[in-house]
């Protein structure tokens, strides 16, 4: 089903005795956002709204809405915490910053018990190739260079899918409701030193010359936050930290697309260095 039908959402709680919700659901690629900004609002905000309020009517125990730390805005030095201003700058950042409005404002009128969450990048198996890490190394495999956007300076935080998993078990045990948490990691990496890395680890060189070989830069998107520095200081006091080093966690992560990567649907359309789209048609009004 699809969160932007209403008609399936109601009918969904009346028949599935659903006591929690955790809404991962979004069109998530910021890429892409930038040549379909109507269709992610239309998901993005407008399924999100449909989706709490079909929560709220069924008087379910727990809302939790996975937002992002991109909310945020770039920032070269600050640490942002919970309190920190939205300042979103890409469509993608956008329309999730709205979704987070709508969901607060159940909390404040009907103490609807909502949780929000705004974690780092996360990167592992099953990702689909759309997304830098899985792009890289899917790249690399097919002997293709890493297509990195601009100058590949920009930096960001990756978190292994098992530690953000057991973030949001912690938010649905610990997580009061109101409260907005922030599920981050201390380890950041540039885009160009993430491409140096894969390159070493897949094509067995250490060799700058080579590295360089298999790096491709690319005329860079409309606009690129050079990093998201986040305070999960919040979360670790409800007693979550995240646990998988990078070295295990990416090796995990190269192994299961040497094997699995041609399981996907349009894999090869995800690996383009901007977005193959399609023009999006919303569905037509009474």
């Amino acid at each position: 089903g699809d969160i932007c039908e209403p008609d399936f959402i109601k009918q969904l709680f009346e028949t599935e005795k659903i006591d929690i919700v955790l809404h991962f659901a979004a069109q998530t690629h910021v890429d892409l956002s930038f040549w379909r900004a109507l269709e992610f609002t239309y998901v993005n905000v407008y399924g999100t709204n449909v989706l709490v309020a079909a929560a709220h009517e069924a008087n379910v125990e727990k809302f939790v809405y996975v937002s992002t730390d991109e909310v945020y805005g770039g920032s070269t030095d600050e640490e942002f915490d919970e309190s920190s201003p939205k300042c979103p700058t890409n469509p993608y950042a956008s329309s999730k910053a709205a979704a987070e409005c709508f969901v607060q404002s159940y909390w404040e009128r009907y103490q609807f018990p909502v949780v929000i969450t705004r974690s780092s990048n996360v990167y592992g198996p099953h990702q689909y190739p759309e997304k830098v890490i899985p792009k890289f190394i899917s790249l690399l495999q097919q002997n293709r260079k890493c297509c990195i956007h601009g100058s590949g300076l920009q930096r960001r935080n990756f978190l292994y899918a098992t530690d953000v998993v057991e973030a949001f078990l912690t938010v649905l045990k610990e997580g009061k409701p109101g409260e907005i948490y922030n599920i981050g990691t201390n380890f950041e990496m540039s885009i160009a030193q993430l491409a140096k890395e894969l390159i070493h680890l897949i094509k067995k060189t250490s060799s700058e010359s080579e590295m360089e070989h298999w790096m491709d830069y690319v005329k860079d998107r409309p606009t690129n936050d050079l990093r998201y520095p986040m305070n999960s200081e919040k979360m670790h006091n409800l007693g979550w930290r995240p646990k998988v080093p990078w070295k295990e966690g990416i090796t995990k992560t190269i192994e299961w697309y040497r094997e699995n990567f041609h399981n996907w649907k349009n894999s090869e359309k995800a690996l383009e260095p901007f977005p193959v789209t399609e023009p999006f048609a919303q569905l037509s009004g009474p």
